[in-house]
């Protein structure tokens, strides 16, 4: 068996194939407290009647800016790169109204 070298201040990251495939989502909902952000990344079919909850990541609000500040910061290098980012097709519309069910 191969033994691998940890390089110091290196973290090592364990995912399986399904993981690093990543999932699609095409709507994010957004809550918080005091203590925390929650962040529910969906999909909703393309009939829009329904959708299903891909996720769901509960961050520290420390943690929230920092996701903040990485995501403008990419997203600022793309579009310096690919043009601006147009946030939705012209006549879109409202965006869904959505609410959980069990």
């Amino acid at each position: 068996m191969e033994e691998q070298r940890q390089v110091p201040g290196q973290v090592q990251i364990k995912a399986d194939e399904k993981e690093l495939q990543g999932q699609y989502s095409n709507l994010v909902m957004l809550h918080h407290n005091l203590e925390e952000f929650t962040l529910n990344f969906i999909y909703i079919f393309p009939n829009g009647a329904q959708g299903k909850l891909l996720g769901s990541m509960i961050v520290s609000p420390g943690h929230a800016k920092r996701i903040w500040r990485a995501l403008g910061e990419n997203i600022s290098r793309y579009e310096a790169q690919f043009g601006p980012i147009k946030e939705a097709p012209e006549g879109a519309g409202q965006p869904p109204n959505v609410g959980f069910v069990q």
